[in-house]
């Protein structure tokens, strides 16, 4: 079956007054109708860049996306995303891609209902008129979770919880009924219970709705009950890909290890200390052409240094980047 969205060779630099800055280096990814795919990795991994890229949400400059495809499936044909004009780019975000931020206070604007701003997306997307929508809207924030939906309504962002909020963001990215919901680490700035509290509401919209989603996370233990398969990114470099059960029960890549020993109840036994993955991520302004983990991989070898190791099929749907697999 042909892939709701494949990425290719993905490249985004920023240019700033300190240097090039080298965000995403060569992404290639794809994701099937209905599934969940969890982006994983450190802060500054390229995890929100790859995908704010795809949709045009990026200011330019300094971001420029210097290279790659995104090869979109919509009803009536495929399309690149980044090839499309801003207007054609706007139909299909929103309406075809719903994108859910990191934290809803800055999200959302403040000075509009929060009633506004989701019959807004539905008025821009489906035509409905004012009432229509409206209906629509009350219906959604009850669906998300929202007690008396006809009270929030007129409310605004400010008088809302942080759990509210993001409820919020959730009805207007899945407003139009989207083919594609990309989650930009939803549950982070909220305690463990909420958390628990979006990601069952998430996953019963997703399975009603027929959605495909993107779960960008650098929480592992949060990614195994939601994901089917896992992208591992390192330096704004895909490491390792896998189906949610194998990476977990055989992961390969030494960043990898490392991420899964850092998860508490996931390969450690008790009394035993976590595992603590030396170093720093490296210095996106500097060009890497070797191995982007060499500087904290303890398998480093003299290779590792001269080559950038490409990603290769270990077996089914599992791919590794590390010349330890050779």
């Amino acid at each position: 079956m042909k892939p709701l969205l494949e990425v290719k060779n993905l490249v985004t630099k920023f240019y700033t007054v300190d240097g090039v800055v080298h965000a995403v280096n060569d992404v290639s990814f794809y994701l099937n109708r209905g599934e969940t795919l969890a982006i994983v990795g450190e802060s500054g991994s390229g995890k929100s860049v790859s995908m704010m890229s795809i949709l045009g949400l990026l200011p330019s400059p300094p971001a420029k996306i210097e290279r790659g495809e995104a090869i979109f499936d919509r009803d009536n044909g495929s399309v690149d995303l980044l090839k499309l004009s801003p207007k054609a780019l706007g139909d299909i975000r929103g309406g075809e891609v719903g994108f859910i931020f990191q934290d809803p206070m800055t999200s959302l604007n403040p000075i509009l209902t929060i009633g506004k701003q989701i019959t807004e997306t539905l008025i821009r997307h489906k035509g409905v008129s004012s009432n229509e929508a409206r209906e629509r809207a009350l219906d959604l924030l009850e669906r998300v979770g929202i007690a008396d939906p006809a009270l929030r309504f007129g409310n605004y962002p400010f008088q809302l919880s942080g759990g509210m909020r993001q409820r919020v963001m959730i009805a207007i990215a899945v407003a139009c009924h989207p083919k594609l919901v990309i989650a930009d680490e939803p549950t982070t700035a909220l305690d463990v219970t909420i958390q628990a509290q979006i990601v069952d509401l998430f996953k019963q919209l997703r399975e009603s709705m027929k959605m495909a989603t993107i779960w960008i996370s650098h929480d592992l233990g949060l990614v195994a009950s939601l994901a089917d398969r896992v992208l591992v990114l390192y330096g704004g470099q895909v490491v390792e890909t896998a189906k949610v059960d194998d990476l977990y029960e055989r992961g390969m890549h030494p960043y990898t290890l490392g991420l899964l020993g850092a998860v508490p109840g996931l390969r450690v036994e008790e009394g035993k200390r976590l595992v603590s993955i030396e170093g720093a991520p490296p210095d996106l302004m500097i060009k890497i052409e070797h191995c982007p983990f060499s500087w904290r991989c303890p398998n480093a070898q003299e290779r590792c240094w001269v080559e950038r190791p490409q990603l290769k099929l270990i077996e089914d749907e599992h791919h590794v980047a590390c010349f330890l697999f050779d």
